[in-house]
């Protein structure tokens, strides 16, 4: 396999923080960014020899010889219109989450791709979570019996919040596009497509949603049972955790922390074995569990598989339209006070 050259439009928290290390440890290569911003064109060109920066979309499209993927790392509220552009101009495309604002703008990015038969893939990167793995090899193995509910929250304390658009961008900003983008897409992963949606939003330090729950219940399995999933996003939780727990007729779980975010929880880690992940609980009973291969470091290899040898597509588009339609039904049930059917 060759290796991968990205055009990386954005060069913040997300395009440097993330994309560009994730490129970084694959191996591979950023040869094009789009920054408008004189610092972190510097710290590009610190980052990447020979890297090429360009002030915007235009440039980067007008010579698509550079790169093999276009990495759309910039805020949430350009995604839509950035994408089609992209889209339309045939180059395969890895779309940072969300897909859109909406549903109706995720519908309309699909469809382009459909249309023009040009790849797209989208980050939704935390299907690569330990965690997120190794629950799925937990589920595979039976160890829980029949499932019913599966809990996952995203809680942090941080009563003075950050200045920056995801906190204070009323379009395109809060935790419902944001952390709820992530929540929504593992459950659908784990537990199968939403029937139906619950949600509360609130805000209590910012000017959008900063406290975030969703209940969410999945369509019946093959053999008729049907699991709810509670997700929980907050920045002002000043006992976050348990992170994920799942219940079910043999046993439960149980994920105390995530990402070294404080927690009241930590404690029952204290005698974890290295390398394991999450506990099996059976009441005061607890087993470690022993944490499954994989994690973030396998996704770039991944999208390079996919782009430059024809390789299955990492993040189905559809599945993340799917998620934008489940976040529609939330905004509106906790603008009416009603659960929300999905058709």
């Amino acid at each position: 396999m060759s290796t991968l050259r990205v055009g990386l439009v954005g060069y913040g928290g997300a395009g440097r923080g993330i994309h560009a290390r994730l490129v970084e440890q694959a191996g591979y290569d950023v040869t094009v960014v789009v920054t408008r911003s004189p610092e972190r064109a510097e710290t590009a060109r610190g980052d990447w020899q020979g890297v090429e920066i360009v002030d915007d979309l235009d440039s980067l499209l007008s010579d698509t010889s550079r790169y093999d993927l276009v990495v759309l790392a910039s805020p949430t509220p350009l995604h839509e219109d950035q994408s089609v552009q992209v889209l339309e101009a045939g180059v395969p495309l890895l779309l940072d989450k969300p897909i859109a604002l909406d549903g109706p703008g995720a519908e309309r990015v699909a469809r382009t791709a459909r249309e023009t038969g040009t790849p797209l893939t989208v980050f939704q990167n935390r299907r690569w979570d330990p965690e997120q793995i190794t629950l799925q090899a937990v589920l595979a193995a039976g160890s829980l019996g029949s499932v019913y509910r599966f809990e996952r929250r995203w809680e942090r304390w941080r009563p003075v919040p950050q200045q920056r658009w995801k906190e204070q961008d009323t379009r395109g900003g809060g935790l419902l596009l944001d952390l709820g983008t992530h929540l929504v897409d593992s459950a659908v992963q784990l537990f199968g497509p939403v029937e139906s949606v619950y949600a509360e939003l609130a805000n209590h330090t910012t000017p959008t949603e900063d406290d975030v729950f969703l209940s969410l219940r999945h369509a019946a399995g093959d053999e008729g049972q049907q699991v709810v999933s509670h997700l929980w996003g907050g920045s002002v939780v000043g006992a976050p955790g348990p992170r994920t727990r799942v219940l079910g007729s043999e046993g439960a779980y149980v994920v105390t922390t995530f990402e070294n975010d404080a927690s009241p929880f930590e404690e029952m880690d204290a005698d974890a074995p290295e390398g394991s992940q999450g506990w099996l609980s059976h009441g005061r009973e607890r087993t470690p569990v022993q944490q499954a291969p994989g994690g973030h470091e396998d996704f770039y290899p991944a999208v390079a598989a996919w782009v430059l040898d024809g390789g299955p597509v990492p993040v189905d588009p559809e599945e993340t339209v799917a998620t934008a339609r489940v976040l529609d039904a939330a905004r509106e049930s906790a603008d009416t006070g009603a659960r929300i059917s999905l058709g």
